[in-house]
């Protein structure tokens, strides 16, 4: 029987970074450092749902300037796609250049979760 040790708030959040990061990284103008700032024009969001399902929409049209565009493609998407429910209403990420980091994290666990062992995934999850 292995024995596993339970993370704590800084490991879990370190491991959703470096999950948003290696599935991000081929996304040039999609930098994710924190669940704040990085995610505030919807393009990390996106380019989640692009990394795993590449056929739902073209990368190429997305434009970091209509961030409430962004925002509605990847919350529809996400939902339809990846039965991840939509936790952050549009109209507020778009008010805010500051999301709440705990919503945001709180959200991009339901990523994780439902995304984790998904075939497209490149990064090698610590086990819980």
């Amino acid at each position: 029987m292995i024995k596993r040790r339970a993370m704590g708030i800084v490991e879990i959040k370190q491991e959703m970074l470096s999950f948003c990061k290696a599935n991000t990284d081929e996304y040039e103008n999609v930098k994710i450092d924190n669940f704040s700032t990085s995610w505030n024009n919807g393009l990390a969001f996106l380019a989640l749902i692009h990394h795993f399902y590449p056929d739902s929409f073209s990368w190429d049209k997305v434009d970091e300037r209509r961030r409430r565009e962004n925002f509605q493609l990847a919350f529809d998407l996400a939902e339809q796609k990846a039965d991840i429910a939509p936790l952050l209403d549009v109209e507020d990420m778009v008010r805010m250049k500051k999301p709440d980091w705990k919503c945001v994290f709180t959200y991009v666990q339901s990523f994780y979760r439902k995304l984790r062992d998904h075939e497209n995934n490149k990064h090698s999850y610590a086990q819980q």
